[in-house]
Formats: C-alpha cells, structure tokens, sequence
C-alpha cells in the first residue's frame, strides 16, 4: 500500500504521524511511504532519517495526496487539506468531526473518502489512540495550570502548588475522573497539591484514590458539587471526554464568575468543544485569555507540546491498526477488527457515524463492508 505523511498545517502542530521507526514497520512489510519535506523536524526527526529507514521524501502536499492510497495524520484535516484529497482514498487522523465544520463532512462524503478516527477506535473498552494522547494532556493541564497560577500573568494568583509550610497549597479541582484527569490528579498530587477530583462514576473514583493516594478527596459530580470546586479551586481542570460527542458545559458562565480573581482554568476538553461555557480554542503561541478575571487556557493540541513524546506515543498505538489495513486491505481489515471499525466516520459515500449525522443532519447509514478475499 502505498501511505502519505503530509507536514501538518494547523497552527502550532508540531507532531508527525509516524516516527522513523513506525515507518520502518511498514516498508520493511513490503508498503511504500512517502512523507513531505520537513514534516518530521518540529518533533525532531530529520529527512534523512526517514529516508534511511526507505521513506521517499516528497516536496509539496499536493504529491503526497495525489501518490497515497492512504492519508496519515494528526491533527483534524482541514478544508484546504480535504480539497487536496484524492476520491476514495482512507484518511487516518484525528478528526473530532462532530465539532468541524459541515462542508468538511459533505466534501469526505462527496469524495467518498474512509475517514477513521483516532478518538473514536476502540479496543476491550478503550480508545487506546485517544489514550496516549489523554496521558500527555493531563501532565501538561496542571504544568500549564502552574504556570500562570505563579507567574507574573496579569491578575495571576502568585500561588506555588505545593506550598511550604505554614502556607496552604494550591486548590486543584479536576472535573472527570477518566485517563486525562487520572493523569491529572496523579501530577497534581505529586506537586503537593490539595487536590479534588469530580466524576459520576464512583469507579473512577475509588480508582484515583486505590491507585494514587486516598489523601486526594474524590466527590460525586452534580451541579451542586461541581459549582462548589469551581468555587474553591485555585487551578479548574475541566477533562470531560463523551466518545464522539460534543462534550458539555458543566461549568457554566455563572461559575466562572464566582471563581477566585487570578484563578486559572486548563479545558482540556477543548478539542470536543470545551466544559466550561466560556472557553474557546487558543493557540500554543497565544495559550490563554482573561474573562471574568478568570486566566483560561484553552489549547486544543497541547501534547503538540511536546511533539516527540507524542509522536512516538501516537506511533506505539497506530501502528499495529496501519499495518492491518495495510497488508490486508481496508476491508479485511475493518472486518476482522470491529474496534477499528468504530472508528470510520465516513464511508463510501455516507456517514457511518450517528453522533456526526445527527449533528449535521445528513444521512446516516450503519457500515457495510464486503470482504475482498
């Protein structure tokens, strides 16, 4: 099979789809890659490691979608990107289609492009892609949230996470108990904060207190409870995830404005939308704004932060999934593996996504595949 990297556009992206070594599995299997120019260097992977592992280094996007019967990447293809597209190919990304723009949707379908999601395979319970990358955001939510909790941010609350003695610590509420708030809370709590995690599912809970420390207080979240934390945190951490959905806002504007002057908000559910009423995606060149004397932070790609961690985490989870629609062809593979499946968004012309359907109000149709053998 013949697979594209393009070089990512989206400001402030610095991942890349494949590693060098994730691309040695697959020309090794006998596939062809062809990666753009420069693409890899933000993570700090050369051309010429890529072309040492057999990649053919391409110059322009527009040779990359033309060669490729597959299209890998790792921020939500944009309406530029999907014009580039070439009819019936397989797009392979993070896509958060139900919070994108329509005439994307209507341009995949028209091309009937196979747009599978990232955020939406899943395998025993979990969306093991989505994972990794939930792992990274939640050590970067309280990293940022440190940041201009003690920096010298306008109106920012001088406050040092951990304390010292005679001085309290910083208040840390996280809303949702899922991988980024786990990840959350264990970094929070390494800081020395005092540290308050909110989820309905008291699973969640008992495990964030089995498997970190019983000192970090975990509460059952309600509209009741979550305006109280908000009330009370120093650092707002909001890490709702709803598979495939729009996630809600369960902070609502009345609660930031009853939040401290100077305290900070990290929505790391931002790249669905956002959980707090007032949020809105910003850069990792312009982080945050200030409404309600509320510092928000509110960067949809923050793992970009760290773009080679990243790159090799979403490598180890990808790969396996590139290699079975790769050596056996997208239809045996989506057969044989009901959690990839799940993932496809868009599929010979229509949408086999519910959520996405519904939100666009297009037509949905449940996949259908046929074995090629």
């Amino acid at each position: 099979m013949r697979i594209g990297i393009p070089k990512e556009t989206y400001r402030g992206e610095r991942r890349i789809a494949l590693t060098p070594g994730g691309v040695d599995t697959l020309v090794k299997a006998g596939h062809t890659v062809f990666i753009q120019t420069c693409a890899g260097l933000e993570s700090h992977f050369t051309d010429e490691e890529y072309r040492n592992v057999g990649a053919n280094i391409v110059y322009t996007p527009e040779e990359v979608y033309q060669r490729a019967e597959m299209i890998v990447k790792v921020a939500p293809i944009s309406e530029d990107e999907v014009g580039l597209m070439q009819d019936e190919q397989t797009l392979f990304s993070f896509l958060y289609l139900a919070v994108g723009k329509k005439n994307i949707v209507e341009k995949l379908l028209k091309k009937k492009i196979t747009a599978i999601a990232y955020e939406l395979i899943e395998k025993d319970d979990q969306l093991p892609i989505l994972q990794s990358m939930s792992e990274i955001a939640g050590q970067l939510a309280v990293q940022a949230g440190e940041r201009y909790l003690g920096s010298d941010f306008p109106n920012s609350r001088g406050i040092l996470m951990g304390g010292i003695p005679g001085v309290a610590p910083a208040a840390v509420v996280i809303l949702g108990a899922g991988v980024a708030g786990f990840h959350a809370a264990r970094t929070a709590y390494s800081r020395g904060a005092h540290v308050i995690v909110l989820d309905k599912d008291i699973r969640r809970l008992r495990r964030i207190q089995t498997e970190i420390s019983a000192n970090i207080t975990t509460v059952a979240a309600n509209q009741f409870t979550i305006a109280r934390g908000a009330k009370f945190a120093d650092l707002l951490i909001g890490a709702v995830q709803l598979k495939g959905e729009k996630a809600p806002h369960l902070i609502t504007e009345d609660m930031v404005k009853s939040m401290k002057k100077g305290a900070v908000i990290v929505d790391v559910s931002i790249d669905q939308g956002g959980c707090v009423e007032t949020s809105r995606p910003t850069t990792i060149s312009e982080p945050v704004f200030i409404l309600h004397d509320v510092i928000h932070y509110c960067v949809p790609n923050m793992p970009a932060l760290v773009s080679r961690t990243a790159s090799y985490g979403l490598t180890n989870a990808s790969i396996h999934y590139l290699l079975d629609i790769a050596d056996n062809g997208l239809s045996n593979a989506l057969l044989g593996n009901n959690g990839l499946a799940k993932g496809v968004c868009t599929y010979n012309g229509f949408c086999s996504n519910e959520n996405i359907a519904e939100v666009f109000n297009i037509e949905y149709r449940r996949l259908h595949i046929f074995s090629t053998n």
